[in-house]
């Protein structure tokens, strides 16, 4: 390897190994301090480079990069607030367990703490939110340095895609010059070339070799016993990437007779395995204490991924006086009501395949009747509705997305309409969320960096305030080539908080909470070069079918009243309830 001055020197031999350890794409912004490493990834022929004008997009584009491959994607700013933009992305990845590695460029350590422009405290930048820090040191052409280096690259991405995934930050200090420009005797020639140049054969200079927690053979036979019964569900929550293994999950139903209760986020809720295997998705509705008060309470519940999205499915959950396993390959608490009972520290599609060789249950027929007979009853209700609301085009987007697919859905009312209204189904969706903090900052970012990544068709469905939050990520359909369909449920002001009791409070429900902004969105056409339609929600169908049959990106924007959506989420509610209490 040849540089012209020891700070490029540092640089190209970080993104060298970075890329031995199989990274092939980085996100940059552009900023001086952080020349070198931008260098660095943009002259690397292994390393594709994904360029943002703005941090904030960055990170979520990375993440969502992250959430669909389950591999990092790093991201590059320079110093000062820029390193800040990155914080909320870098909490979202945290919360989540999605990989990320943080490379942050800072001044030279006798400015910090100098009044120095554009110079901030950024050791520990992000406090606990990452799984390693490390202030790296300034750049040296020696031996040992460069050996140091490349041992930091490798740990990196290792501690970052562990199995307890999440953000890695490692910060550079610099001094000019920034760019490759030759200084003399910078880069002496007797480097040894193994530090220079990294190990033979394009291994990284530390392999780790990842493994993945299991039971004992005792405690897994043990806990075989303690599933041998009746009565028993399977509760999937939003899986950490890269998912949960749905062969080994039905494997797993088929050997208890367990039904599945599936989160839109879980990767359970859609695919072949429906086909065999009990899958339930209308639980929202239904597991009101008015209908389950006269039902028997499971014996078991098995508990994957993080906590589902259903505010119902939860509280019934709570209510129950089952023993609850919590299987988490982390050993980690994710489980805010405190009703489990037994912490399982295992990966969970593995306990779940090895489970499903060693239990036979026989299947109560009574108790999984309850179950389906309340799933038939409610969609056949949700069928039955005529008015038009927001959740049919969380429905139909489910139902009409191309196979395969990735969907990303926001947060607020998109994932619980996505959660209530999409029936499981054969069909083959990839469906994605930021749930780790539910913010609605970076959706847009978040899906187009997903959809990067894989050459499924691309669909987002988010609401109108997360559109409004990131409308600077539509910048990376142009400029990066994304291409998607983005469905805008436009109800002015959003309508999370028609489920709140602050609705019944005017004022301040319309100035303070729902907070309508009365924005043109179609200006985003001509900024973003993109195609924008706003269509009657009757239309919706039509226009979606015509949008993923073409190419290019296309915002289908459907306005919607929040209120009266909401009185319809209520009324097919009540009258599941009123039929199911009447059934029982």
């Amino acid at each position: 390897m040849t540089a012209p001055n020891r700070n490029a020197l540092w640089a190209r031999t970080f993104a060298d190994e970075l890329a031995r350890t199989g990274i092939d794409a980085v996100c940059t912004a552009p900023g001086s301090r952080s020349t070198p490493l931008t260098e660095a990834f943009d002259r690397h022929d292994d390393i594709e480079t994904f360029s943002h004008l703005d941090e904030r997009s960055a990170a979520y584009f990375a993440l969502g990069r992250a959430r669909r491959t389950g591999e990092v994607t790093p991201i590059v700013c320079t110093s000062g607030t820029a390193a800040a933009n990155f914080h909320p992305a870098v909490i979202e990845a945290s919360q989540a367990r999605v990989p990320m590695l943080v490379l942050t460029a800072d001044r030279p350590p006798e400015l910090r703490d100098s009044g120095a422009n554009q110079t901030v405290d950024q050791e520990k930048l992000y406090g606990g939110a990452v799984r390693w820090y490390k202030d790296m040191p300034e750049p040296e052409a020696t031996d040992r340095k460069l050996r140091s280096l490349r041992t930091t690259a490798a740990r990196a991405v290792s501690e970052a895609t562990g199995v307890d995934a999440g953000p890695v930050h490692l910060n550079f200090p610099f001094r000019k010059p920034l760019e490759p420009t030759y200084v003399e005797g910078d880069v002496p020639a007797d480097l040894d070339p193994e530090a220079l140049d990294g190990r033979s054969g394009s291994r990284p200079y530390v392999k780790t070799t990842a493994g993945a927690p299991e039971l004992s053979d005792d405690h897994l036979r043990k806990l075989a016993d303690d599933l041998a019964v009746d009565r028993g569900l399977v509760v999937a929550g939003p899986a950490d990437p890269p998912g949960f293994n749905a062969e080994a999950v039905a494997a797993f139903a088929h050997a208890t007779g367990f039904p599945v209760v599936a989160d839109p986020l879980s990767g359970l809720r859609f695919g072949g395995h429906t086909r065999t295997t009990t899958v339930l998705g209308g639980y929202d509705a239904y597991l009101d204490e008015r209908v389950t008060a006269d039902w028997a309470d499971p014996e078991v519940v098995v508990r994957i991924g993080a906590s589902p999205t259903s505010k119902a499915l939860r509280k019934y959950l709570a209510r129950t006086d089952a023993r609850q396993y919590l299987v988490d390959p982390t050993g980690r608490w994710r489980e805010a009501e405190f009703g489990a009972t037994d912490l399982v520290e295992a990966e969970p599609s593995v306990l779940a395949w090895r489970l499903s060789q060693l239990i036979r249950n026989r299947p109560d027929e009574s108790w999984n009747a309850l179950w389906t007979d309340a799933e038939d009853a409610y969609w056949d209700l949700v069928d039955d509705e005529t008015d038009t609301f927001e959740g049919r085009v969380a429905a139909d987007v489910a139902d009409l997305a191309p196979e395969p697919s990735t969907l990303f859905v926001s947060n607020s009312m998109p994932v619980r309409d996505l959660d209530r209204f999409a029936r499981p189904s054969t069909k083959s969706r990839t469906v994605l969320g930021n749930r780790g903090a539910s913010g609605i900052d970076g959706i847009v970012s978040s899906a187009l960096g997903a959809g990067s990544a894989a050459t499924d068709h691309l669909t987002l469905l988010t609401g109108d305030l997360a559109y409004y939050h990131d409308m600077n990520g539509l910048l990376a359909l142009g400029r990066l080539g994304v291409d998607a369909t983005i469905v805008l449920v436009n109800n002015d002001g959003g309508g999370i908080f028609h489920m709140l009791p602050i609705e019944e409070y005017e004022p301040p429900f319309t100035d303070q909470f729902k907070a309508p902004h009365g924005l043109d969105f179609a200006a985003t056409e001509d900024l973003y070069d993109l195609s924008f339609a706003s269509v009657d929600p009757d239309d919706f169908r039509d226009a979606y079918a015509e949008s993923v049959a073409t190419d290019g990106t296309d915002v289908i924007e459907v306005c919607t009243d929040a209120e009266s959506s909401h009185r319809v989420r209520e009324r097919i509610a009540e009258r599941a309830i009123e039929r199911l209490s009447e059934s029982d």
